[in-house]
């Protein structure tokens, strides 16, 4: 069910990392992580069978399988730190209600809906770098547009200096 977590023996050359458990993103989960994080799927928590389809559970799967290679290997709290510093953070983003699986269900995968994006205007991630030499003024702001000084703004996402 799941791969023996054994450290490597001892006098084995430490200079190179051990191979991986698991081969792929794929092996560890379904040798991994479904038979042990299990949940009652449903309602809190959600899972498409079909997770490879969905880019930001294969992002988080891919970093959950990665890191737990590397802290498995740690003697002592290894395992421990990559619960909670990994596994207790990814878990209800991933499998939450609004996460990666919020309108799929156990017998149904519905493609995820990309957000719309609009292109920006010319010129809004120029970094005001027009080649000539430093004249000691202040460097012109890295984007133009609503968090420049002056504009009418509520400021930067989540406040900072330039908040009005």
């Amino acid at each position: 069910m799941t791969a023996d977590l054994a450290l490597p023996p001892p006098g084995a050359d430490r200079d190179e990392p051990p191979d991986p458990l698991y081969a792929s993103v794929a092996d560890w989960v379904t040798g991994q992580f479904l038979p042990v994080y299990r949940r009652p799927i449903g309602g809190e928590f959600r899972w498409c069978p079909k997770w490879w389809l969905h880019a930001e559970a294969i992002t988080r799967l891919t970093a959950l399988w990665q890191s737990w290679e590397a802290m498995r290997l740690q003697p002592g709290t290894g395992t421990a730190n990559w619960l909670r510093d990994h596994l207790d953070h990814q878990l209800p983003v991933l499998l939450g209600r609004s996460g990666p699986f919020a309108q799929c269900s156990v017998t149904e995968h519905v493609d995820p809906r990309p957000a719309p994006a609009e292109p920006p205007p010319p010129g809004w991630w120029d970094d005001g770098d027009d080649g000539e030499e430093d004249d000691g003024a202040p460097p012109a702001p890295a984007r133009p547009g609503p968090w420049t000084a002056g504009a009418q703004h509520d400021g930067p996402p989540g406040g900072g200096p330039d908040s009005t």
